[in-house]
């Protein structure tokens, strides 16, 4: 039992790390005020209710809505119906058959909105809208990072006094993951007109705002890490069964990208997987190049696993001690993240627009990479314990599963130490069960 004791703990302190991530709900510690935020704009007073502007703003830093995009649903607090909109649809009818003549929209109870899609006719579109739900992150593309609609609400009251705010709002982007808070009444927005010279506000403004927890999006990691350096030979894969583990689920055939191409540039959330040993839809590995007297180069190789899912405008944050010297990136976009002030050890990479910010579906054009060239700061660079290797990394805003830090790749003169440490390790363990004999 000696021996069993520490592999078991080992598993236990994984498995704690991870469900302790994940309990920390929406709290991100490198985008701690990252937030999406609704924001519900009434223009204008009707018959029977009022014109609104419906705004989502993607205030995260990194973690964007990707396609399918995303779908707002909510509950109306009286008998409101959507007489019509702008920008955006409901899924779903519902029930009109008590209305004649003028057909509502939607009279649902709890609709449920989605964008429309690029290339919808100008006489339905606004600003912002009709991108098929895709929302930029806040660094990557500000100019992007928000979608609206204007909605045109009926059987609502007409003052600031009668009217309700929508309630119990859902924000899927495109699957779950966000909690939505009530609306609040803000100060009114204010809107300049084209030419600069008048400024109008809104009647009353409404803001919600959600937040994102990844154990709420998904019961198991959805990328992982491997590594490897010029100085040993050994290449430290992604732990087993980091995203979970082969259940029959996952193909190991080649050929089946001749049976996914049919449906090419369409994403599925049900993941179809390539077989590997770690489950994981995206890999990333972390190569510790080359040395040189005054720098050293990584190469960031981004590898999708996943069958049925087309990643575009994908990110990539990185947390590393020398990242307030990087000197050159060859192929990736770069921008710090400092969320505490004075502390730069945290990198935003994403792809260049029309080279590298489509990672293809799995297969052999699967993958986007690109090296990094650090200056070394005499004080702190090293090639010890591990100091080379990533703190952690995101892809598209998850936290992925590193390796355990002993096993990461040593120096030549550190293997023989690190030899002797396991050997004492093993027979105090055999001296333990003699002990106990």
């Amino acid at each position: 039992m000696g021996i069993r004791f520490p592999i078991i703990s080992v598993l236990f302190l994984f498995l704690f790390s991870w469900t302790s991530f994940t309990t920390t709900e929406a709290y991100d510690a490198l985008d701690p005020t990252g937030n999406i935020t609704i924001k519900w704009d009434i223009l204008s007073w009707t018959g029977d209710g009022y014109v609104a502007r419906v705004s989502i703003f993607n205030f995260q830093q990194y973690r964007h809505i990707q396609a399918p995009g995303w779908q707002l649903g909510w509950s109306w607090y009286k008998k409101e119906v959507i007489w019509s909109m702008v920008g955006a649809q409901a899924t779903e009818q519902g029930d009109c058959s008590k209305f004649k003549g003028n057909i509502p929209h939607c009279c649902k109870k709890t609709p449920t909105v989605v964008d429309l899609l690029p290339g919808t006719p100008y006489n339905q579109q606004i600003s912002n809208c009709c991108r098929g739900g895709v929302i930029s992150s806040w660094a990557q593309d500000p100019s992007t990072a928000v979608s609206s609609f204007q909605i045109s609400v009926g059987q609502s009251g007409t003052t600031n006094t009668t009217v309700r705010a929508p309630r119990n709002v859902t924000l899927k982007a495109p699957g779950p993951g966000y909690t939505c808070g009530p609306a609040k009444v803000v100060p009114p927005t204010n809107f300049i007109s084209d030419d600069k010279r008048r400024k109008t506000q809104a009647m009353l403004t409404w803001n919600m705002t959600c937040t994102y927890s990844q154990f709420l999006a998904q019961k198991t990691p959805t990328c992982c890490v491997s590594l490897s350096a010029f100085y040993n030979k050994t290449i430290v894969p992604c732990p087993t069964c980091s995203c979970g583990c082969q259940n029959g689920t996952c193909v190991d055939n080649p050929k089946i990208a001749s049976v996914v191409s049919a449906v090419s540039g369409k994403n599925n959330l049900q993941p179809l997987l390539q077989c590997t040993q770690h489950m994981c839809p995206i890999r990333v590995h972390w190569h510790v190049k080359t040395n040189y007297k005054e720098y050293w180069r990584v190469k960031v190789t981004i590898t999708n696993f996943n069958y049925n899912m087309n990643y575009s405008q994908w990110n990539l944050v990185v947390q590393h001690p020398n990242f307030d010297n990087i000197t050159q990136l060859f192929s990736f976009n770069y921008k710090p993240l400092s969320p505490y002030a004075g502390i730069n050890d945290t990198a935003m990479l994403w792809g260049i627009k029309f080279y590298n910010d489509f990672l293809s579906q799995a297969g052999p054009v699967g993958n986007v990479q690109s090296e990094l060239l650090f200056r070394k700061d005499p004080s702190s660079f090293t090639f010890e314990k591990g100091w080379a290797f990533p703190r952690r990394i995101y892809f598209n805003g998850d936290n992925c599963v590193m390796p355990p830090p002993d096993s990461y790749p040593w120096l030549p003169n550190a293997a023989s130490n690190l030899a002797t440490s396991s050997l004492i390790i093993l027979i105090i363990n055999f001296f333990s069960v003699l002990i106990l004999m």
